[in-house]
């Protein structure tokens, strides 16, 4: 019966009741989407600081003076494969161009790509055994272009000299130290040099937070006693900073939207509280208490907040991806254990609004309002 009368209560008033749950679902919508977005920001803007390069590197321990390939493949093995970006060791020697010294970096150009996306080639990336990247500052010293064939020359490890012509394909530029050195394949500069599996540092980029990434270095310093992680501040830090911000705009957008929201529902519910306050003043006339009054105009805001909710947690889920569509560029993961918990909310919210208007209802006089005053 009383769930019959709250029914017919809110269909007799439907377009006020309408606003109402428009703007219930309207709040809904913001928070389930902000709610979500917020929990998977770390996710995405991992990813996006990706391009800014490396957030760990590997060096030697102790008086070590290399690194150990098969060290550095022991530590990324502690780190998560849906997290793990891209690993790529470095290793520097000098060579020689027209008895010109230079630093001849060794390295992995499939993982560059994903370690250090910002790098700007000028050509293209080496695919051959024979093909080099030379850095901007070595191109505009020597007059070289892609497409040049150049006389590598140098001693390797044992003393030895070599010899070898290599073709440049491509010019690299990052307005960083980069731009100096000259990039060859790993195995290339290994069969140079007459030695392998060492390197000066390995860069490992990872997609989680600054609090991840520390215990990741605890663990690898525990467990693999060759190699020394350390984390790359100037992109941990801010990374944390913007993440901190970023989920601070959120959490005051989504308060704000809440708020509005229960003012939109203290409105509508005080209009039908002055609307109704004949049959108000008739119900307490023939002994209606005030707790009989109050639960139902309760009733009706508990029973929009929950349908408001609930179809706006709907459009809340398609509110998230369209932002992260076009925000971030990818998808993002919805727990669907965020849909009751945003009617739970949305109906807490909408029953805080009613709670003037309720007040008001209770201190009708039946007396007064009966004789038309």
């Amino acid at each position: 019966m009383f769930m019959k009368m709250l029914v017919s209560s809110l269909i007799r008033r439907r377009s006020r009741m309408l606003v109402a749950l428009i703007a219930i679902a309207i709040g809904a919508t913001v928070l389930l989407g902000m709610v979500a977005i917020s929990f998977d920001i770390p996710r995405q803007m991992g990813r996006e600081f990706r391009s800014y390069g490396a957030n760990m590197i590997l060096v030697p321990s102790g008086e070590d003076a290399l690194v150990k390939l098969s060290d550095a493949e022991r530590a990324a093995a502690f780190i998560p494969k849906e997290q793990l970006v891209g690993m790529t060791p470095y290793r520097y020697e000098i060579v020689r161009i027209n008895m010109q010294g230079y630093t001849a970096a060794g390295t992995s150009f499939d993982d560059v790509r994903r370690t250090s996306p910002y790098w700007n080639v000028n050509g293209e990336w080496p695919k051959g055994a024979d093909d080099i990247l030379i850095g901007s500052d070595i191109a505009e010293f020597t007059r070289i272009t892609p497409g040049t064939v150049i006389a590598i020359t140098g001693r390797s490890g044992s003393g030895a000299r070599f010899k070898r012509d290599m073709t440049v394909s491509g010019i690299v530029r990052t307005g960083s130290v980069e731009d100096a050195f000259i990039f060859m394949h790993m195995p290339t500069l290994e069969e140079l040099m007459g030695d392998s599996g060492t390197a000066e540092v390995v860069e490992i980029s990872v997609a989680t937070s600054e609090a991840g990434l520390g215990e990741l270095v605890s663990r690898i310093e525990a467990e693999v006693p060759g190699v020394s992680p350390r984390l790359v501040k100037r992109v941990t830090q801010s990374e944390t900073a913007v993440l901190s911000k970023l989920q601070s705009l959120v959490f005051l957008v989504t308060l704000v939207v809440l708020a509005l929201t229960m003012i939109c529902v203290a409105t509508t519910m005080m209009t039908v509280v002055m609307e109704r306050r004949k049959e108000i003043g008739l119900k307490k006339a023939i002994g209606a208490g005030n707790r009989s009054i109050a639960a139902e105009f309760i009733g009706e805001g508990l029973l929009l907040g929950v349908a408001g909710g609930l179809f706006g947690g709907v459009c809340g889920y398609f509110f998230a991806q369209a932002v992260s569509m076009n925000v971030f560029g990818r998808s993002v993961y919805l727990d669907w254990k965020l849909l009751p918990l945003t009617a739970a909310v949305s109906a807490v919210v909408t029953v805080a609004a009613c709670l003037g208007p309720v007040r008001r209802a209770t201190d009708v006089e039946p007396a007064l309002v009966l004789r038309g005053e």
